[in-house]
């Protein structure tokens, strides 16, 4: 059964295109600094925002039409597993994500749940050997269902802990069973709505606790999946503990857990937490822990995560920019958790939304390519900081200055004046020229 039976496979017509379900920029086969398009921009579809969100919000109900909403049950299960895989036939997506909740009804019972995810599993898993399509990543959902009202990994219940536990053995399973390359963890409801009430250190012992036990878990397993954490500030806790990439990379290293594990970053999140999303790119970059990209944007206006498809260059530009100087992205892809807005509610918006995604992260990667290639900031980043390439500052970066040395070297040359202007202002116009251009 086709789902989209009037919409074909989406091709590459180039900028000048009118039509509006083909690409203006992104071709596959492209080659951008020495690899293909396809290769430095593993796109992936997000099962929950492509195929189960239903467009209601806090204020209103569902507004989606989809194609499978003549189903029920495990029978709207397998038919999205039907779509989902159409969908990425013509869209060219090569990968997918989800959360385990996302792919199958929970059930009544654990052991229900578990049986309806083997089901859904055996499906999938016969459309990807016939499609050469691959999981990105998948995930546990422990932050939907009220069990997890006080966390999951965070709770204060043993039991729901445990529950939390069995989810993501389970997830382990499935993803090394479908060939996952990466694991996330998100968490959605891992922190607190008031101190007063929490024992912080127990909480974040036992994230810890479970991460090693699943770290161990999947070396049991012979699962060589990357591990991701996605950080994200706020919403629905007060204060979630993995608010951003600083504060993540920190928890990783205090439990040992920094040789394990990488971040998968979204830009909606940063945006939460105040951060750019080139920011947050930058600190996983210099820390060697920039695992993966969630691929949307927020509304700089709403204070909440609005999981809009990325359409700002400025920011792809940039965005790519940190991927290439990281040289990729390894085992990671570019994931959109990304969601059509309330009022697009055709089964078309998808492909419309997903083009404008896939065409804007096309363009940035071209731009940033050629930032690189032309070293465009590099001049301007050199002789700011030239003044430790030589003498006293070349003493400093190399370790053979003491408090006592550089007190010394100060007193004999008083009232340091600064050298060398940022010129933000021309590296702006730089990068619009580059963008524009």
């Amino acid at each position: 059964m086709a789902y989209f039976e009037n919409i074909g496979k989406v091709a590459y017509e180039g900028s000048q295109s009118q039509n509006p379900f083909a690409f203006k920029f992104y071709n596959a086969d492209e080659v951008v600094a020495g690899k293909k398009m396809s290769e430095h921009l593993k796109f992936s579809m997000a099962y929950w925002h492509t195929l189960t969100a239903e467009g209601n919000d806090p204020f209103g109900d569902t507004t989606a039409i989809r194609p499978w909403h003549s189903y029920k049950g495990m029978d709207m299960a397998k038919a999205r597993v039907e779509a989902g895989f159409e969908f990425m036939d013509k869209m060219g997506l090569e990968y997918f994500c989800f959360h385990d909740i996302d792919i199958t009804p929970e059930g009544s019972t654990l052991k229900e749940f578990f049986a309806n995810i083997d089901t859904i599993v055996d499906l999938i898993e016969t459309h990807m050997k016939s499609t050469g399509k691959k999981l990105l990543w998948n995930t546990a959902n422990m932050f939907t269902n009220p069990r997890f009202v006080h966390g999951a990994a965070s709770t204060n219940n043993a039991d729901v802990y445990a529950h939390a536990a069995a989810q993501i053995k389970k997830g382990l399973e499935v993803g090394k069973r479908l060939g996952g390359e990466n694991y996330v963890f998100w968490g959605g409801r891992e922190g607190y709505m008031s101190l007063l009430n929490t024992d912080m250190k127990l909480e974040q012992d036992n994230i810890a606790r479970m991460f090693h036990m699943a770290v161990d878990y999947a070396k049991e397993i012979g699962f060589d999946a990357q591990f991701l954490i996605e950080p994200k500030p706020k919403e629905p806790t007060k204060h979630q503990y993995d608010f951003d990439a600083a504060t993540s990379i920190a928890f990783l290293q205090k439990y040992n857990l920094d040789k394990d594990f990488k971040l998968n970053l979204e830009a909606n999140h940063a945006t939460l937490a105040g951060h750019t999303f080139e920011h947050e790119l930058r600190v996983a970059r210099i820390n060697g822990m920039l695992g993966s990209l969630d691929a949307n944007q927020g509304d700089m206006l709403l204070g909440w995560d609005t999981d809009e498809f990325p359409v700002n260059v400025y920011d792809s530009t940039l965005t790519m920019y940190e991927v290439l100087k990281n040289d990729g992205l390894g085992k990671g892809g570019i994931n959109f958790d990304a969601k059509v807005r309330r009022d697009s509610f055709e089964a078309d918006d998808l492909f419309l939304a997903h083009i404008a995604g896939m065409d804007t992260y096309a363009k940035g990667l071209k731009v940033a390519a050629k930032l690189i290639e032309d070293g465009a900031f590099d001049k301007v980043i050199e002789e700011r900081y030239s003044s430790f390439s030589e003498g006293i500052g070349a003493d400093i970066v190399a370790g053979k200055t003491t408090l006592a040395s550089l007190s010394e070297y100060a007193m004999n040359n008083e009232n340091p004046r600064p050298n060398k202007s940022g010129r933000q202002e021309l590296l702006q116009a730089v990068l619009n020229q580059y963008i524009y251009g």
